[in-house]
C-alpha cells in the first residue's frame, strides 16, 4: 500500500538554519533537520536505506543515522565528505560525481532526499555539477544532466519507493528561474510525480521566491 503523501506544508526558520550552520562551512544547509526527519520518518522505516547523491554537508545522512536509518551519500568536495563522515559516522559517504551514481548503489533504495545544487537560467556561466568550478552547459543541460540523476536514482528504487527533491524557485538580476517547474516537469517524465510541499520560511533564504520538496515515487 502507497505511503501518504507528504503535507502540504511544512515550516523552516532562519534561526534554525543558522544554528545548524557548521564550523568550516562556507555556506548554509539548504533544508534543516527538521524538514529532514520530517520527510524520512514518513517515508523510511528502521533499517530503510536512504540515499543522498548530493550529499553537501551531510544533512539527510546525519538525520537518517540519528533516525535509525541507514545511509548512502555521494559528494564531489573532498572537504564537506569530510564534514559529512564526521556527522553520519553510521553511513556511508562517497568521494564523487553525482553523474556516476550508478557506481556506488549495491541495493534497493527507500527514498533518495536531496537538493541539488541550483543553476538559474540567466546570468550562470558555472556548471554546478561541477561544483561551480567549471564554466561549462547550459541551463538546458543541467536539467538534462539532473534528470539522468533521476534516472539511475529511479532503477535503484524498490517499488514505492521515493525520490524527494528540495528545489526553489529563484529570482536573479530582474529575472525568475523556475527551477522547481522546470525540474518538476523533466523529471517527471521519467519518474512519476505525486506532488510538492511547500516549504513556509518566515523569511525566505535570499533571492528565493518560493521553496518546495518535489516528491516523485516509483510505481509498484
Amino acid at each position: 500500500m502507497p505511503r501518504p503523501p507528504l503535507p502540504p506544508y511544512l515550516t523552516a526558520t532562519t534561526a534554525e538554519l543558522a544554528a545548524e550552520r557548521l564550523t568550516g562551512a562556507d555556506e548554509d544547509v539548504h533544508f534543516s533537520e527538521h524538514v529532514a526527519a520530517e520527510v524520512i520518518e514518513r517515508l523510511t522505516d528502521p533499517g530503510d536505506l536512504v540515499l543522498d547523491p548530493f550529499a553537501g554537508f551531510g544533512t539527510t545522512l546525519s538525520v537518517a543515522d540519528r533516525l535509525g536509518r541507514r545511509g548512502l551519500g555521494v559528494e564531489l568536495l573532498p572537504e564537506r565528505v569530510e564534514l559529512a563522515r564526521t556527522r553520519a559516522p553510521g553511513a556511508t559517504v562517497i568521494e564523487g560525481d553525482a553523474r556516476g551514481l550508478h557506481r556506488f548503489i549495491a541495493e534497493p533504495v527507500a527514498l533518495c532526499l536531496t537538493s541539488p545544487p541550483y543553476r538559474t537560467a540567466n546570468d550562470h556561466p558555472h556548471d554546478p555539477l561541477t561544483a561551480y568550478t567549471l564554466v561549462a552547459g547550459s541551463y538546458e543541460s543541467y536539467l538534462a544532466d539532473l534528470t539522468a540523476v533521476a534516472q539511475t536514482v529511479a532503477r535503484h528504487l524498490r517499488p514505492g519507493g521515493h525520490l524527494v527533491l528540495n528545489v526553489a524557485n529563484i529570482r536573479h538580476d530582474r529575472h525568475t528561474t523556475t527551477l522547481a517547474w522546470d525540474v518538476a516537469r523533466t523529471i517527471g517524465a521519467v519518474l512519476p510525480f505525486v506532488g510538492e510541499t511547500v516549504i513556509h520560511w518566515d523569511t525566505l533564504p535570499h533571492d528565493l521566491t518560493g521553496d518546495y520538496l518535489l516528491t516523485f515515487r516509483r510505481e509498484d
